[in-house]
Protein backbone atom coordinates (compact mmCIF):
# COMPACT_ATOMS: atom_id res chain seq x y z
CA UNK A 1 0.00 0.00 0.00
CA UNK A 2 1.23 3.54 -0.89
CA UNK A 3 2.11 5.71 2.21
CA UNK A 4 -0.51 8.40 2.62
CA UNK A 5 0.15 12.22 1.53
CA UNK A 6 0.06 12.83 4.88
CA UNK A 7 2.55 10.58 5.98
CA UNK A 8 4.88 11.98 3.71
CA UNK A 9 4.24 15.37 4.56
CA UNK A 10 5.14 14.23 8.33
CA UNK A 11 7.84 12.02 7.26
CA UNK A 12 9.85 15.07 5.83
CA UNK A 13 8.63 17.63 8.31
CA UNK A 14 10.28 15.11 10.72
CA UNK A 15 13.48 15.52 8.76
CA UNK A 16 13.28 19.08 8.56
CA UNK A 17 12.90 19.53 12.50
CA UNK A 18 15.63 16.39 13.20
CA UNK A 19 18.17 18.15 11.03
CA UNK A 20 17.47 22.17 12.30
CA UNK A 21 17.87 20.31 16.08
CA UNK A 22 20.97 18.98 14.72
CA UNK A 23 22.29 22.49 13.94
CA UNK A 24 21.12 23.90 16.85
CA UNK A 25 23.79 21.03 18.57
CA UNK A 26 26.09 21.24 16.88
CA UNK A 27 29.16 20.76 17.33
CA UNK A 28 28.73 18.12 19.97
CA UNK A 29 32.26 17.18 20.77
CA UNK A 30 35.51 18.62 20.19
CA UNK A 31 36.29 19.07 16.07
CA UNK A 32 38.82 18.21 14.23
CA UNK A 33 40.76 20.68 11.42
CA UNK A 34 42.33 18.21 8.74
CA UNK A 35 45.88 19.91 7.46
CA UNK A 36 47.17 17.63 4.76
CA UNK A 37 51.09 18.43 5.52
CA UNK A 38 53.35 18.06 8.24
CA UNK A 39 53.69 20.36 10.96
CA UNK A 40 55.71 23.45 10.25
CA UNK A 41 55.12 24.14 6.96
CA UNK A 42 53.05 27.05 5.70
CA UNK A 43 49.02 24.91 5.54
CA UNK A 44 50.05 24.27 9.33
CA UNK A 45 50.73 27.55 10.24
CA UNK A 46 47.60 29.10 9.11
CA UNK A 47 45.69 26.31 11.16
CA UNK A 48 47.15 27.18 14.22
CA UNK A 49 46.70 31.03 13.89
CA UNK A 50 42.93 30.47 13.53
CA UNK A 51 41.75 27.36 16.28
CA UNK A 52 41.34 28.68 19.20
CA UNK A 53 39.34 31.77 17.84
CA UNK A 54 37.13 28.76 15.48
CA UNK A 55 36.99 27.32 19.01
CA UNK A 56 35.68 29.81 20.73
CA UNK A 57 32.93 30.28 17.66
CA UNK A 58 32.02 26.64 17.95
CA UNK A 59 32.02 26.40 21.86
CA UNK A 60 34.21 23.35 21.39
CA UNK A 61 37.70 22.66 21.52
CA UNK A 62 39.24 22.86 17.77
CA UNK A 63 42.12 20.38 17.73
CA UNK A 64 44.86 20.26 14.47
CA UNK A 65 45.85 17.04 12.94
CA UNK A 66 48.55 17.01 10.48
CA UNK A 67 48.33 13.94 8.16
CA UNK A 68 51.11 13.97 5.37
CA UNK A 69 51.58 11.70 2.40
CA UNK A 70 49.85 11.54 -1.38
CA UNK A 71 50.22 15.27 -2.20
CA UNK A 72 47.52 15.87 0.52
CA UNK A 73 45.32 12.63 -0.69
CA UNK A 74 45.51 10.70 3.06
CA UNK A 75 44.42 13.64 4.86
CA UNK A 76 41.60 14.16 2.46
CA UNK A 77 40.55 10.91 2.60
CA UNK A 78 40.15 10.39 5.90
CA UNK A 79 37.95 13.31 5.97
CA UNK A 80 35.61 11.56 3.44
CA UNK A 81 36.03 8.35 5.53
CA UNK A 82 34.24 10.30 8.24
CA UNK A 83 30.88 10.67 9.21
CA UNK A 84 29.58 13.79 7.66
CA UNK A 85 28.49 15.53 10.49
CA UNK A 86 30.42 18.84 10.77
CA UNK A 87 33.06 17.25 13.32
CA UNK A 88 36.31 16.88 11.14
CA UNK A 89 36.76 20.15 8.61
CA UNK A 90 39.64 19.83 6.09
CA UNK A 91 41.83 22.50 5.23
CA UNK A 92 43.22 22.74 1.93
CA UNK A 93 42.93 24.24 -1.77
CA UNK A 94 43.28 22.83 -5.60
CA UNK A 95 46.38 21.64 -5.13
CA UNK A 96 44.95 18.50 -2.61
CA UNK A 97 41.59 18.29 -4.00
CA UNK A 98 42.09 19.35 -7.44
CA UNK A 99 45.32 18.25 -8.73
CA UNK A 100 46.12 15.30 -6.99
CA UNK A 101 43.79 12.91 -7.80
CA UNK A 102 44.43 14.05 -11.29
CA UNK A 103 48.44 12.51 -10.53
CA UNK A 104 48.30 10.24 -8.11
CA UNK A 105 46.48 6.80 -9.51
CA UNK A 106 46.08 5.66 -6.22
CA UNK A 107 43.76 8.58 -5.07
CA UNK A 108 40.22 7.81 -5.74
CA UNK A 109 38.00 10.85 -4.90
CA UNK A 110 36.85 13.84 -6.95
CA UNK A 111 37.01 17.34 -6.43
CA UNK A 112 33.07 17.59 -6.53
CA UNK A 113 33.16 14.88 -3.47
CA UNK A 114 34.16 18.14 -0.82
CA UNK A 115 32.28 21.68 -0.42
CA UNK A 116 34.38 24.50 0.19
CA UNK A 117 32.63 26.29 3.14
CA UNK A 118 34.79 29.21 3.49
CA UNK A 119 38.36 31.01 2.26
CA UNK A 120 41.22 31.97 4.82
CA UNK A 121 43.93 32.76 2.11
CA UNK A 122 44.98 33.59 -0.51
CA UNK A 123 48.82 33.37 -1.28
CA UNK A 124 50.39 35.11 -4.28
CA UNK A 125 53.46 33.21 -6.07
CA UNK A 126 56.52 34.69 -6.99
CA UNK A 127 58.70 33.51 -9.94
CA UNK A 128 62.29 33.17 -7.67
CA UNK A 129 65.40 32.56 -9.76
CA UNK A 130 68.91 31.99 -9.53
CA UNK A 131 70.88 35.15 -8.44
CA UNK A 132 72.89 35.10 -11.87
CA UNK A 133 69.87 34.67 -13.90
CA UNK A 134 69.51 37.49 -17.09
CA UNK A 135 66.35 38.56 -16.73
CA UNK A 136 64.58 40.91 -14.91
CA UNK A 137 60.75 40.48 -16.20
CA UNK A 138 58.73 38.40 -18.54
CA UNK A 139 59.95 39.15 -22.01
CA UNK A 140 63.35 39.10 -20.66
CA UNK A 141 62.79 35.43 -19.03
CA UNK A 142 61.32 34.41 -22.57
CA UNK A 143 64.05 36.06 -24.51
CA UNK A 144 66.22 33.84 -22.20
CA UNK A 145 64.57 30.70 -22.31
CA UNK A 146 64.09 30.97 -26.36
CA UNK A 147 68.05 31.54 -26.79
CA UNK A 148 68.77 28.49 -24.29
CA UNK A 149 66.65 26.15 -25.99
CA UNK A 150 68.04 26.88 -29.35
CA UNK A 151 71.68 26.33 -27.76
CA UNK A 152 70.31 22.77 -25.86
CA UNK A 153 70.06 23.72 -22.85
CA UNK A 154 66.55 24.38 -22.14
CA UNK A 155 65.44 26.95 -19.40
CA UNK A 156 65.14 24.31 -15.83
CA UNK A 157 62.51 24.84 -13.54
CA UNK A 158 61.67 23.50 -9.96
CA UNK A 159 58.61 22.55 -8.49
CA UNK A 160 57.20 19.94 -4.93
CA UNK A 161 56.28 17.38 -7.20
CA UNK A 162 55.18 15.95 -10.64
CA UNK A 163 51.34 17.22 -10.61
CA UNK A 164 51.30 19.84 -8.31
CA UNK A 165 50.72 23.38 -8.85
CA UNK A 166 54.13 24.34 -9.21
CA UNK A 167 54.55 21.50 -12.25
CA UNK A 168 51.66 22.50 -14.03
CA UNK A 169 52.72 26.26 -13.78
CA UNK A 170 55.86 25.63 -15.39
CA UNK A 171 54.09 23.12 -18.06
CA UNK A 172 51.86 25.97 -18.91
CA UNK A 173 54.91 28.28 -19.08
CA UNK A 174 56.53 26.09 -21.77
CA UNK A 175 53.15 26.03 -23.91
CA UNK A 176 51.75 29.65 -24.08
CA UNK A 177 55.82 30.34 -24.92
CA UNK A 178 56.09 27.39 -27.36
CA UNK A 179 59.75 27.09 -25.41
CA UNK A 180 61.00 23.45 -24.34
CA UNK A 181 62.07 23.90 -20.81
CA UNK A 182 63.43 21.15 -18.32
CA UNK A 183 61.03 20.33 -14.72
CA UNK A 184 63.09 19.01 -11.86
CA UNK A 185 60.86 17.45 -9.31
CA UNK A 186 61.41 17.79 -5.47
CA UNK A 187 60.12 16.44 -2.88
CA UNK A 188 59.34 19.90 -0.91
CA UNK A 189 60.20 23.74 -1.15
CA UNK A 190 62.78 24.20 1.08
CA UNK A 191 65.21 22.06 -1.35
CA UNK A 192 63.82 23.02 -4.40
CA UNK A 193 65.16 27.01 -3.14
CA UNK A 194 68.50 25.50 -1.79
CA UNK A 195 69.23 24.64 -5.36
CA UNK A 196 67.97 27.60 -6.90
CA UNK A 197 70.18 29.52 -4.50
CA UNK A 198 73.17 26.98 -5.76
CA UNK A 199 72.39 27.97 -9.68
CA UNK A 200 71.79 23.85 -9.77
CA UNK A 201 67.90 25.29 -11.35
CA UNK A 202 67.16 28.02 -13.11
CA UNK A 203 63.72 29.09 -11.59
CA UNK A 204 61.24 28.15 -8.80
CA UNK A 205 57.26 29.19 -9.18
CA UNK A 206 55.91 29.22 -5.39
CA UNK A 207 54.30 31.19 -2.61
CA UNK A 208 56.61 33.04 -0.50
CA UNK A 209 56.68 34.36 2.97
CA UNK A 210 58.98 37.01 4.93
CA UNK A 211 61.80 34.45 4.38
CA UNK A 212 62.03 34.69 0.51
CA UNK A 213 61.60 38.43 0.58
CA UNK A 214 64.67 38.25 3.08
CA UNK A 215 66.67 35.88 0.50
CA UNK A 216 66.21 38.24 -2.50
CA UNK A 217 67.08 40.87 -0.20
CA UNK A 218 70.25 39.15 0.55
CA UNK A 219 71.09 38.74 -2.76
CA UNK A 220 70.91 35.19 -2.84
CA UNK A 221 67.58 34.63 -5.04
CA UNK A 222 66.43 37.05 -7.34
CA UNK A 223 62.73 37.71 -7.93
CA UNK A 224 61.69 37.92 -11.85
CA UNK A 225 58.13 38.56 -11.40
CA UNK A 226 55.01 38.12 -9.46
CA UNK A 227 52.43 36.25 -11.04
CA UNK A 228 49.58 38.10 -9.04
CA UNK A 229 47.58 40.69 -11.68
CA UNK A 230 48.87 43.81 -9.34
CA UNK A 231 52.30 44.01 -7.97
CA UNK A 232 53.08 43.04 -4.30
CA UNK A 233 53.51 44.93 -1.11
CA UNK A 234 56.62 43.14 -0.33
CA UNK A 235 57.78 43.14 -3.88
CA UNK A 236 56.89 46.64 -5.09
CA UNK A 237 59.68 46.81 -7.40
CA UNK A 238 59.26 43.16 -9.05
CA UNK A 239 56.86 43.70 -12.45
CA UNK A 240 54.25 41.03 -12.45
CA UNK A 241 54.66 38.47 -15.63
CA UNK A 242 51.22 40.15 -17.03
CA UNK A 243 53.29 43.11 -17.40
CA UNK A 244 54.81 41.43 -20.05
CA UNK A 245 53.64 41.51 -24.16
CA UNK A 246 55.21 38.08 -24.18
CA UNK A 247 52.65 36.38 -20.76
CA UNK A 248 49.74 38.70 -20.32
CA UNK A 249 47.05 37.04 -18.77
CA UNK A 250 49.82 34.32 -17.09
CA UNK A 251 47.92 35.45 -13.51
CA UNK A 252 47.94 32.69 -10.78
CA UNK A 253 47.65 32.10 -7.00
CA UNK A 254 47.16 29.67 -4.82
CA UNK A 255 44.16 29.88 -1.65
CA UNK A 256 43.82 27.79 1.02
CA UNK A 257 40.09 27.26 2.29
CA UNK A 258 37.89 25.21 4.80
CA UNK A 259 36.21 21.88 3.08
CA UNK A 260 33.64 19.11 4.05
CA UNK A 261 32.02 16.11 2.72
CA UNK A 262 29.59 17.49 0.49
CA UNK A 263 26.91 15.42 1.64
CA UNK A 264 27.09 16.99 5.42
CA UNK A 265 23.81 18.23 6.09
CA UNK A 266 22.68 22.17 4.92
CA UNK A 267 22.20 23.44 8.66
CA UNK A 268 25.70 22.06 9.84
CA UNK A 269 26.90 23.66 6.34
CA UNK A 270 25.93 27.26 7.45
CA UNK A 271 26.31 26.87 10.89
CA UNK A 272 30.01 26.02 10.12
CA UNK A 273 30.29 28.93 7.15
CA UNK A 274 28.83 31.29 10.16
CA UNK A 275 31.46 30.66 12.71
CA UNK A 276 34.44 30.86 9.71
CA UNK A 277 33.36 33.71 8.39
CA UNK A 278 33.57 35.27 11.90
CA UNK A 279 37.08 33.70 11.52
CA UNK A 280 38.37 35.33 9.08
CA UNK A 281 37.13 38.97 10.12
CA UNK A 282 38.93 38.70 13.09
CA UNK A 283 41.53 41.30 13.85
CA UNK A 284 43.78 39.25 15.61
CA UNK A 285 43.69 36.43 12.36
CA UNK A 286 44.06 38.34 9.81
CA UNK A 287 47.30 40.27 11.70
CA UNK A 288 48.88 36.48 12.71
CA UNK A 289 48.61 35.93 8.55
CA UNK A 290 49.37 39.00 6.94
CA UNK A 291 52.76 39.26 9.22
CA UNK A 292 53.63 35.72 6.86
CA UNK A 293 52.79 37.72 3.84
CA UNK A 294 49.14 35.89 3.10
CA UNK A 295 46.28 38.01 2.02
CA UNK A 296 43.32 37.59 4.11
CA UNK A 297 40.07 38.04 1.53
CA UNK A 298 36.51 39.13 2.75
CA UNK A 299 34.39 36.43 3.68
CA UNK A 300 32.21 35.08 0.65
CA UNK A 301 28.86 33.94 0.71
CA UNK A 302 28.19 30.14 0.00
CA UNK A 303 27.13 30.70 -3.11
CA UNK A 304 30.05 32.52 -4.47
CA UNK A 305 32.24 29.67 -2.78
CA UNK A 306 30.94 26.85 -4.98
CA UNK A 307 31.62 29.43 -8.22
CA UNK A 308 34.87 29.66 -6.85
CA UNK A 309 35.72 26.32 -6.54
CA UNK A 310 34.18 25.26 -9.72
CA UNK A 311 35.65 27.67 -11.69
CA UNK A 312 39.20 26.77 -9.91
CA UNK A 313 38.64 23.16 -11.07
CA UNK A 314 37.26 23.45 -14.37
CA UNK A 315 40.75 25.81 -14.98
CA UNK A 316 43.56 23.41 -13.34
CA UNK A 317 41.83 20.37 -14.87
CA UNK A 318 42.16 21.87 -18.33
CA UNK A 319 45.95 22.87 -17.86
CA UNK A 320 46.37 19.48 -16.36
CA UNK A 321 44.85 17.95 -19.92
CA UNK A 322 46.40 20.47 -21.94
CA UNK A 323 49.80 18.76 -20.93
CA UNK A 324 48.71 15.10 -20.98
CA UNK A 325 49.35 14.81 -17.30
CA UNK A 326 48.70 10.98 -16.13
CA UNK A 327 48.25 9.38 -13.12
CA UNK A 328 51.27 7.93 -11.93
Amino acid sequence: MKPSFKALTGAFLSLLLGASAWAQSFPTRPVTLMVPYPAGGVSDVIARSLNNVLARQLGQPVIVENLGGASGGIAAQKVLNSPADGHMIFQGSPNELVLAPLSNAAIKYKPEDFRLVQMITINPLVMLARKDLPAANGDELVAYARKSAAEGKPLTFASVGPGSLYHLLGEHLSKVTGIPMTHVPYKGGAPALQDVMAGQVDIFMTPYGRGQVDMVEQGKLKATAVLSADRQALFPKVPTLDESKALKGFVFETWAGFFVRKDTPEPIVQALHKALSEVAADPTVRAALEAQAMVVPAPQPLPALGKLYADNTARYQAIARSMHLQPQ
